[in-house]
């Protein structure tokens, strides 16, 4: 028997058709070549699977990961320019970036900006555990979105920072970034019922160990730097 965790993304999803958690079953419609490429391997693995009952394969679909390991020697730290939200959050707030940009701020969101479901580095390593135990039990593949079933805004979490940091974060509204979603959040109860796992973590702790992480090792690398 062979087995094997993949690591795929909610980008598979594209944008969503509906504003509501999305289960595994929602339609897959990716417009960039990153979900596009997750989407691919989604469906050489689920062939590989049909083809040869050998297999057994776990697809995550991961949605938002922050945070860092709570001892803050394991952290997130881009050696260029970040694509993601909390590097580029935890540079203005070290001093190391004058702002943060918030791309769109009239979506049909509460506050205009977009939602996410952010989930914590640690939950997400933990999905891998319990998937790698449900995957002895199986043959077959099988999909698994991992999130916490909550999204928050881009100025929610910039005020969670500010509120565990003390430190205001400028920023400024600017255009859209074409093919962003107003809203993803995660439906989560099949990781839960099948992999008896659940998020532990809430935004405060993911911004706490981030936070952690960048005073520890990321503020010191770049001032090295």
């Amino acid at each position: 028997m062979f087995s094997l965790v993949f690591s795929s993304s909610a980008t598979v999803y594209g944008i969503p058709e509906v504003d509501a958690p999305l289960p595994e079953t929602a339609a897959t419609a990716p417009i960039t070549p990153y979900g596009r490429s997750k989407l691919y391997c989604e469906q050489f693995f689920a062939d590989l699977a049909k083809s040869d009952p050998r297999w057994a394969i776990a697809i995550l679909r991961y949605f938002n990961p922050i945070g860092a390991h709570p001892s803050g020697l394991l952290g997130e730290n881009p050696t260029t320019k970040p694509n993601n939200l909390m590097p580029i959050i935890m540079e203005v707030a070290n001093g190391l970036r004058a702002s943060v940009d918030v791309y769109g701020g009239d979506y049909p969101t509460h506050d205009g900006t977009g939602v996410r479901d952010y989930i914590h580095v640690m939950d997400l390593a933990e999905g891998h555990l319990a998937a790698l135990t449900y995957i002895k039990k199986v043959k077959g593949v099988d999909v698994f979105n991992l999130g916490c079933g909550r999204g928050y805004s881009v100025m929610q979490l910039l005020v969670a920072v500010t509120e565990n940091t003390g430190i205001s974060i400028p920023h400024r509204i600017v255009e859209p970034r074409q093919g962003d979603a107003a809203s993803v959040c995660a439906d989560a109860n099949k990781a839960r019922r099948l992999l008896y796992w659940s998020a532990r973590f809430d935004l405060q702790d993911m911004v706490t160990d981030h936070w952690n992480w960048s005073q520890k090792t990321m503020l010191g690398i770049n001032k090295a730097g």
